[in-house]
């Protein structure tokens, strides 16, 4: 008897359509899996047998083979034991009804029955969608996140009798639906977001913040131990705008390929804020593996990743951190595949001006000597800071700011100004597939941030005096943008290009000139 099944296997945040054929014959008693199957999948032949007797039912006697096409796709994970045992059963005639042909089944079978929840439900969802499938059959677990994709009927079950008695017929699938309602998902405030009410004087910071969240620019800051670089790190969140459904919906499959949604969290509501160790290796940051999976930079897409202390990450890590903060996307190339994952996020760096932190206070003497303090800021390359496209200096609080009783202005209004500079970014680029002004191209700027003649010789000045990059060039007129639609300015104009200047001042020589 031969069973064929349809599943979907995931290559990167990808799904890929996958024909699972099972069949049972008479012979001497095996069970093979074919078609590149990983350990966890060639172990699922225990829990197949198992869960399908604890269910009430006996295994087939004989041989059998199950084969999964493509067979040069790699099979990866838990996934595909209730398919293959749903083949095994209809091979006995224990299903009867042939429904498997429009419908992708996946689930992790426990040794009892139970379905288990599995990874990637929402790209499998969307590849279902693509592919004109109907029906995706998961465990309930999995439901939500794959029920946001609309035209699929998404049914979760708990365990392996409901989908043997659903495919029979003798249970309604109204009580397996689900419906998932994203009108309002996107609108839910995050109750743990910090204020920059809290914050102590730094108004110059707290502006460039406001325009990096604004154009979704990268963003570092450099100043003494205790002056508030992570605390103002810390609080970009609160001011950033909402994310759009299709950017929700990108950043959601690649933590769903990781195994980060779950019932409740199915789906990514807020900009990620990735914060990894200064430890991290440069797989973990950048993402590969054997089996290439996305790593910190696509983890923080659509959102934040903040690199505290910046010098303090192996170099080796820091380098390869140029082609995605350019790119907006990073490739994963092994001897099988390669792989593109997304890696539009907004880089916020810290760090201090020297080893011991007190280059440049007012309030305690430096004892690092200036080659020192030189070795130290040359560990973040010029190619590198050059990628960043505002650098700002956070001195240290004064004391009578900080002796103040009233609080900062809240994140709240600033967030106001934010969101009302990004919709103006979104309305101008709707036809672009773009969504904020640092992900403009060179086509972009030609476009829609053409200059007068003032703020061409302020440019002019500005590049012989600091000696600008074409890079730092580019990046200034994307800050100018910014700039420009936090005023509701159609055109940029000379303050716009002066302001954007002041956050290059490290493109100098030296920090320390």
């Amino acid at each position: 008897m031969l069973s064929r099944i349809k599943s979907c296997a995931l290559l990167g945040i990808e799904g890929i359509p996958l024909d699972i054929e099972v069949h049972s014959s008479q012979g001497f008693p095996t069970f093979t899996i074919v078609g590149l199957p990983d350990n966890a999948v060639k172990e699922s032949k225990e829990r197949v047998r198992l869960a399908i007797k604890s269910c009430g039912f006996k295994m087939p006697l004989g041989k059998i083979v199950v084969n999964m096409a493509p067979a040069d796709l790699k099979k990866e994970g838990s996934a595909y034991d209730l398919p293959i045992a749903l083949g095994l059963l209809a091979n006995q005639g224990v299903i009867k009804n042939s429904y498997f042909e429009n419908c992708y089944i996946l689930g992790e079978l426990s040794l009892n029955g139970e379905l288990k929840e599995i990874k990637g439900g929402l790209p499998i969802s969307l590849n279902a969608k693509a592919n004109g499938i109907e029906t995706l059959v998961i465990p309930a677990s999995n439901a939500p996140e794959a029920g946001v994709v609309e035209g699929v009927k998404v049914l979760g079950f708990h365990n392996m009798n409901q989908v043997i008695q659903f495919f029979n017929g003798e249970v309604d699938e109204s009580s397996f639906l689900c419906k998932v309602d994203t009108s309002d998902i996107l609108n839910r405030e995050d109750p743990n977001l910090l204020d920059f009410k809290d914050v102590k004087g730094q108004f110059h910071a707290k502006r460039a913040l406001e325009v990096a969240a604004a154009g979704g620019h990268n963003l570092i800051m450099i100043g003494p131990p205790g002056s508030g670089k992570t605390m103002l790190a810390k609080r970009l969140p609160s001011i950033l705008p909402p994310m759009t459904f299709e950017e929700a919906l990108e950043t959601s499959k690649i933590h769903s390929v990781v195994g980060l949604l779950d019932s409740k969290n199915y789906l990514v509501n807020s900009r990620p804020f990735r914060s990894p160790h200064h430890t991290v290796s440069d797989i973990a940051l950048i993402g590969g593996g054997a089996y290439p999976k996305p790593g910190e930079v696509s983890l923080a897409t659509n959102g934040i990743l903040q690199l505290d202390e910046i010098p303090e990450f192996k170099k080796s890590v820091l380098e390869v951190l140029r082609q995605p903060i350019e790119d907006g996307k990073v490739t994963i190339a092994r001897a099988t595949t390669s792989l593109t994952f997304p890696a539009k996020f907004m880089l916020v760096a810290t760090m201090n001006p020297c080893k011991c932190g007190f280059y440049g206070s007012t309030i305690r003497q430096c004892s690092c000597t200036i080659n020192e303090v030189k070795k130290y800021q040359s560990r973040i390359s010029g190619p590198l800071m050059d990628r960043i496209d505002i650098h700002i200096e956070v001195p240290e609080v004064k004391h009578i700011d900080l002796l103040k009783q009233d609080d900062g202005e809240s994140s709240l209004s600033i967030r106001e100004r934010v969101v009302k500079a990004r919709n103006i970014q979104i309305a101008r680029f709707e036809k672009d597939k773009i969504y904020s002004n640092a992900q403009m191209s060179e086509k972009h700027l030609k476009k829609y941030c053409k200059l007068n003649q003032n703020c061409i010789s302020l440019l002019e000045i500005a590049i012989k005096k600091m000696g600008f990059s074409a890079r730092a060039y580019s990046r200034i007129i994307k800050v100018s943008r910014t700039i420009a639609d936090i005023d509701a300015s159609e055109e940029i104009r000379e303050q716009h290009i002066l302001e954007a200047i002041q956050y290059r001042a490290f493109d100098k020589d030296s920090y320390l000139a």
